[in-house]
């Protein structure tokens, strides 16, 4: 939730949208993906956020609520290994809280990560709106990527310590964005508080936010382009109007300051009952919760540059996402282990003759695992992945 007190400076920094002239395009197969977006799944998981409770840092309703996020992506056909729990501690209490990151990996650029993300902590209510409906628009949005093969990939993340501060967002930044070596390369973020819109208005119209920071400013260019192009996606996915505002005081704000490009969502009409025991799901507008869901999907298929050849790809599904990279390849080989519900696998190289040129067993396996290549001849060859009762099988280029 943001604080009321740049509200005044907000509204006047709003500018309808009424047309959009860019070179996106209408994609049939993004739209079917977006109509398959559930308004009985809508409500029902803002009913189920609400019923957990107010969800301050160390209560029962926050890791209940975790608990139940993480259990709502297993049943997606996310694995275990796709969820990390990230643990953090702020100033006036040793209770830890925990982001929750839920990565789905790439095809062409599995190191370049479009982020989706929205907090789940509240501070005295039950938080249905500010953040149950952000949590909902990542649920039905990892629901329906899942098994949707994007050339880019994708981190859901579920912050905490949002109210109190943006603890959980500047603790990622700053212990997982600057801590991995070489840098985490973040394609965009795009940040969903407060969506929910307001009972008994209209609520027609979503505010898309870009950067408008002087501190730093070379992202602000980027940021306006992507958020241009977020408005674009709402006007060709959703049945929404757009307003065009700037960022401040949510969890994209310690990215923007570490000058990564951001984008993001905020309902236009704004709940007057946020922080308060009356946020509750018969204050908001359940309806618009869906449609700014669907506009949100529809964003994250073209951030994400979704594979429409492949949105109904039966092989893809079959095979439990199981991709190799980069491929050609020189000196490693990457296995992103995709649905495959085990920790213990192991992999074969085989020449055109028959043999195994080089063999490798992964015990306790991450997401993703590293074979080397580099001593291997160029020419093509069979990778097989192997478990106690599947093969895999995937044609491999080394140059």
């Amino acid at each position: 939730m943001k604080t009321n007190l740049k509200l005044t400076l907000r509204v006047s920094l709003l500018l309808f949208v009424q047309t959009i002239a860019f070179s996106q395009t209408f994609i049939q197969g993004y739209q079917d993906v977006v109509n398959q977006v559930s308004q009985t799944n809508t409500t029902a998981n803002l009913t189920a956020f609400e019923n957990f409770g107010v969800k301050t840092r160390g209560s029962a309703a926050q890791t209940n609520t975790l608990n139940w996020i993480k259990n709502k992506y297993l049943s997606y056909g996310f694995t275990a290994s796709q969820m990390v729990e990230d643990p953090f501690t702020y100033s006036g209490s040793s209770a830890i809280c925990k982001n929750l990151i839920v990565t789905k990996t790439g095809t062409l650029y599995p190191n370049t990560f479009v982020i989706i993300c929205a907090h789940y902590d509240t501070i005295t209510g039950t938080g249905t709106n500010d953040n149950g409906s952000g949590t909902n628009v990542l649920l039905e949005t990892a629901r329906l990527l899942q098994s949707i093969p994007t050339e880019y990939s994708i981190k859901f993340i579920h912050f905490s310590g949002e109210e109190a501060g943006l603890y959980g967002s500047q603790h990622y930044v700053s212990n997982v964005v600057n801590s991995t070596n070489p840098k985490l390369d973040i394609r965009l973020v795009f940040n969903i508080d407060q969506v929910g819109g307001v009972a008994g208005q209209v609520n027609n119209t979503i505010t898309c936010e870009r950067d408008m920071s002087n501190t730093p400013s070379t992202n602000n260019a980027a940021s306006n382009t992507r958020t241009n192009e977020l408005i674009n996606c709402v006007n060709l996915y959703s049945n929404l109007n757009t307003l065009l505002a700037s960022a401040y005081s949510s969890d994209y704000i310690p990215f923007e300051d570490n000058n990564e490009i951001i984008t993001g969502f905020y309902e236009t009409n704004e709940s007057s009952v946020t922080h308060s025991a009356n946020d509750l799901l018969t204050n908001m507008d359940p309806t618009y919760a869906y449609n700014v869901t669907k506009a949100a999907v529809g964003a994250m298929l073209h951030f994400a540059v979704a594979n429409t050849s492949a949105l109904s790809n039966a092989t893809f599904n079959s095979e439990n996402q199981v991709t190799v990279y980069p491929n050609p390849a020189k000196n490693n080989l990457y296995i992103n282990k995709g649905t495959l519900d085990t920790e213990n696998y192991s992999v074969k190289i085989i020449d055109l003759n028959g043999k195994t040129v080089t063999a490798k067993e992964f015990n306790n396996s991450q997401l993703i695992e590293q074979l080397p290549v580099s001593e291997l001849s160029a020419g093509i060859y069979m990778c097989v992945i192997s478990t106690e009762n599947k093969q895999i099988f995937k044609k491999v280029i080394i140059e």
